[in-house]
C-alpha cells in the first residue's frame, strides 16, 4: 500500500506538471496567432498601400497620422515605429519556446538580440497613459537584466526576465486586446473615454503588462514547488489568461483588424 501511494503521488504530480506544460503552450499558440494576425495587419494597412502607391487613399483608412511616402522626417519615424513592430510580433514568441532553444542555438541569440535592441527603441508609447508609461519604463529594465544573465550563463534568470521583457514588450498589444475584448462584452465602451483616461482605461493601462508578469511569476513559483494543487492552479491560471488573449484577438479582428484591411484590399482591387 505504501509503494502504491508514493506512485500515485508521482503520477499525480506528473499528471498536473504536464497539464501546466499544456495550458502555456495553448496560449503561447494563441498569442502567436493574434501577434501574426497584428503583423498581417500593419503590414496590409501601411506597407501595401507606399508599395502600390495608393497611400493618399489609405491615410483615410488608417488610424495614426504621419503615414505618408513624402519621405518627410514626421513619415520616416512613422515608419521607423511601424517596421519594428511588425519584426518584434513576428519573432518575439520564437524566444519562449524550448524547442527553438535548444535546436536553434544560433538563431535564438541573434533573435534575441534583435529582440532586445528593437524593444528598447520602441519603449515610448503615444496613448499618455499613467499605466502605458511605467511599461515604458520598465522595458529597458527587463530588457538589460536578461542580456546580462544571458551573457553570464546564467539561464534561468535570463529566461525569467526574458519572459517579462517579451510581456512588457507587448504590453500596448496587450492593451488593445483587453480594450477590444471589454468592448465586445460590454457591446460598446463603459468606464472608457476617447482620450483613454476612463477608469477601465487606467485599469487596463496596468494590468496589460501587471498581471501577465504576475502570473510569470507565479509558474517560475510553481515550478519549483512539490505540491500538485499549486500546480493545477497555475494551469488553471493560463487557461484563463487564453480564454482572455483568444476573445482579445477575436474581439479585435472582428472590430478592428478585419474592417480596416478590407477596406484597403478594396482599394488596390
Amino acid at each position: 500500500m505504501i509503494y502504491f501511494s508514493i506512485d500515485k503521488d508521482k503520477m499525480g504530480l506528473l499528471s498536473a506538471k504536464k497539464s501546466m506544460h499544456h495550458a502555456i503552450m495553448t496560449w503561447g499558440g494563441i498569442a502567436l496567432i493574434g501577434q501574426w494576425l497584428f503583423s498581417a495587419y500593419i503590414f496590409i494597412l501601411y506597407a501595401m498601400p507606399l508599395v502600390l502607391g495608393i497611400t493618399k487613399q489609405a491615410e483615410l483608412v488608417s488610424p495614426t497620422s504621419g503615414y505618408d511616402a513624402s519621405g518627410s522626417v514626421q513619415s520616416a519615424v512613422f515608419f521607423g515605429h511601424i517596421i519594428p513592430a511588425i519584426i518584434l510580433a513576428i519573432s518575439g514568441l520564437f524566444q519562449l519556446i524550448p524547442q527553438m532553444r535548444k535546436r536553434f542555438v544560433h538563431f535564438h541569440r541573434w533573435n534575441g538580440r534583435i529582440f532586445f535592441t528593437l524593444g528598447l527603441g520602441l519603449r515610448l508609447s503615444n496613448l499618455g497613459a499613467m499605466g502605458i508609461t511605467l511599461n515604458g519604463l520598465l522595458i529597458p529594465i527587463a530588457v538589460i537584466l536578461a542580456w546580462k544573465y544571458a551573457v553570464s550563463q546564467q539561464f534561468a534568470q535570463h529566461r525569467r526576465f526574458a519572459v517579462h521583457s517579451f510581456l512588457l514588450v507587448n504590453g500596448v498589444w496587450t492593451f488593445r486586446l483587453y480594450l477590444m475584448g471589454w468592448y465586445m462584452l460590454n457591446q460598446g465602451k463603459n468606464g472608457n473615454t476617447s482620450t483613454l483616461d476612463g477608469p477601465v482605461d487606467i485599469f487596463f493601462s496596468f494590468a496589460c503588462y501587471l498581471l501577465p508578469m504576475l502570473v510569470a511569476e507565479l509558474y517560475f513559483w510553481a515550478v519549483r514547488q512539490t505540491l500538485e494543487r499549486v500546480k493545477w492552479l497555475i494551469t488553471g491560471l493560463f487557461i484563463l489568461g487564453s480564454g482572455i488573449t483568444l476573445l482579445g484577438i477575436v474581439a479585435a479582428f472582428i472590430m478592428m483588424w478585419y474592417p480596416r484591411v478590407n477596406k484597403i484590399l478594396m482599394l488596390i482591387g
